[in-house]
């Protein structure tokens, strides 16, 4: 499920949501690879639509050597990405229902945390360190 995410999230960051297949591996080693708070966000998104399949949904499709997502592909992604009001459960309508409706809530920006330079060290220190650990474990 993480993964179907962090598919649809790469390929909206694209001009025309088209990625070679490359560009695509590139980006998501990236972002899986960037520590647990990627893992903890796809799994919030992915929890508000529990049945998410990308290819027999029509949210993404093969195109020569990529892929693109479509355009209900991006409703999915941003009703996904649509903050629930803080009275309201989260709900998890099918994928079709999503696409269906038209008006989408306003998404509520995240509260900026203040900066704390020396945290943001110690995280880039121990995110090194696990990567080195995953280097040497897959050379052996």
């Amino acid at each position: 499920m993480n993964f179907q995410v962090t598919v649809l999230k790469v390929l909206v960051s694209y001009p025309d949501g088209f990625a070679v297949m490359e560009d695509l591996k590139r980006d998501m080693a990236i972002l899986v690879t960037s520590g647990r708070e990627w893992a903890d966000r796809t799994t919030r998104l992915a929890a508000r639509v529990p049945d998410l399949n990308i290819f027999s949904q029509g949210l993404v499709e093969r195109i020569s050597g990529g892929w693109r997502v479509t355009s209900k592909g991006r409703e999915v992604l941003e009703f996904m990405e649509t903050l629930p009001a803080a009275s309201e459960p989260i709900q998890t309508p099918f994928v079709e229902q999503v696409a269906e409706s038209s008006v989408m809530p306003d998404a509520v920006p995240p509260l900026r945390q203040p900066f704390d330079r020396a945290k943001r060290r110690l995280e880039r220190a121990q995110r090194r360190r696990e990567a080195r650990e995953r280097a040497r474990v897959n050379a052996s």
